[in-house]
């Protein structure tokens, strides 16, 4: 009875790493789509996003005071639902990732142009917005995931290393 338990758990295991080998870079692709077209759109609108005020400050400080914040915030939200399509589509993405590398650098310089608004008293404290920029670090991350397979990487289980190259799907 264990043993055909244990034998179960093992075949359900096997089965299950083979469907997230398959499909798991399409659902973190299309995943981090949405993140960055919901977060996009959001942005439109006035007062809806969380990171609305020190996203402008950002731009505003970074463009020397040239890009006023109402004209850097709709291009912002073009910006990143311009890469949630790119992502969910899977058109020019070496370029859609090119975008997210440059958004992501631009998300976490508020951590170093306005310490204030994003640390507390102790450096290893971050704010609710410190937080908030941080969490950027696992969308950069899955960028550079999905970026790896823009040449053809893929992911693969350790028995397909034994296959030719021939017989792997990615």
């Amino acid at each position: 009875m264990v043993r055909r338990f244990i034998n179960f758990a093992i075949a359900t295991e096997s089965s299950l790493v083979k469907w997230k080998v398959k499909n798991g870079l399409s659902i973190l692709r299309v995943s981090l789509g949405i993140v960055f077209i919901w977060f996009g759109a959001i942005k439109f609108f006035h007062g809806l996003s969380a990171a609305e005020v020190i996203a402008g400050k950002t731009i505003y400080k970074l463009t020397f005071g040239l890009v006023k914040p109402i004209v850097a915030l709709p291009i912002l939200a073009c910006w990143e639902c311009t890469i949630g399509l790119g992502l969910i589509f899977k058109r020019w993405l070496s370029f859609t990732l090119l975008l997210l590398y440059f958004q992501m650098a631009g998300t976490m310089l508020p951590l170093f142009f306005f310490p204030h608004d994003t640390w507390t008293a102790n450096i290893f404290v971050p704010t609710l917005l410190g937080q908030y920029i941080i969490k950027n670090l696992v969308l950069l991350s899955a960028g550079v995931v999905i970026g790896a397979t823009v040449q053809g990487a893929c992911l693969m289980e350790k028995d397909e290393l034994i296959k030719t190259p021939e017989s792997l799907i990615c």
